[in-house]
């Protein structure tokens, strides 16, 4: 069973990039962030035509979240409980056996803006959820674009991003309290020494100076990471592909027995 996550950076422009990785990379269940468009603008049709279903919570021009899957879902969660003014930003679905759940989580924006204490709070919220509503013993994943670097090894910079945005102590005790629940880093265990950066900025040429972060991830629970055997961020999908334009973050898969 192959999970997946991605952050698209806008659906609608991304069609057709991912239309093609998902023929390519034939993954059972994929979470989506960033969808930047409604549920009634999804492209759920043309999603159909390769083999997915999808659950979405939309929202217009900004946030948005979804899960694909080839075989039947079931929506238990949209949207963040006490979380709503920062929009659509949470979905849990149940497949198969998975409980499983895609989050775009805030920004932040800078360490002296308004948003940075908003989105410590809405890391607290989520850590609520995750506690009433799951079970660290059952088969939970929770993946999307956290936009938290967890530790030096994540960031391209550590000496010179350190304290900043994504690399601060409070961002990491966060992630840290998640894991702390249950949750595995499954990239992480399966890649203790190599960076898997998932996002480059557009700018400065970034991408090719190899000047990324990791900042999206698949957690799963211990019974989910002892039927892990491989996790990738797929890197080679943040290049074009058939002249497609890509998101600025690479898919990352996790591949279960």
């Amino acid at each position: 069973m192959r999970i997946a996550t991605w952050n698209v950076n806008g659906i609608r422009a991304r069609l057709d990039y991912v239309r093609l990785w998902l023929e390519e990379r034939q993954p059972d269940v994929l979470g989506i962030q960033e969808l930047k468009t409604t549920d009634e603008q999804f492209p759920f049709e043309e999603l159909r035509e390769v083999g997915y279903e999808a659950i979405t919570w939309g929202q217009k021009a900004w946030n948005g979240v979804a899960v694909l899957t080839r075989e039947p879902a079931t929506l238990r969660q949209a949207g963040l409980p006490t979380q709503d003014g920062h929009g659509a930003r949470l979905l849990a679905v149940e497949t198969g056996d998975l409980c499983f759940a895609t989050v775009y989580c805030p920004n932040g924006k800078s360490v002296d803006h308004p948003d940075f204490p908003a989105k410590l709070a809405w890391f607290d919220s989520l850590l609520e959820f995750v506690a009433s509503f799951y079970d660290p013993g059952g088969s939970v994943v929770l993946c999307g674009d956290f936009n938290v670097v967890p530790a030096p090894l994540d960031s391209w910079n550590e000496a010179a991003l350190s304290g900043g945005i994504f690399h601060t102590v409070a961002e990491r005790q966060r992630i840290e309290a998640l894991l702390n629940w249950g949750f595995v880093d499954l990239f992480r265990s399966k890649n203790p020494d190599v960076p898997g950066y998932t996002w480059w900025d557009y700018r400065g040429g970034a991408f090719h100076r190899k000047h990324g972060l990791r900042i999206d991830f698949v957690l799963g629970t211990r019974r989910v990471a002892e039927r892990t055997r491989f996790v990738h961020a797929d890197r080679d999908w943040r290049k074009k592909v058939e002249g497609l334009t890509p998101s600025d973050h690479c898919p990352v898969y996790a591949d279960l027995d």
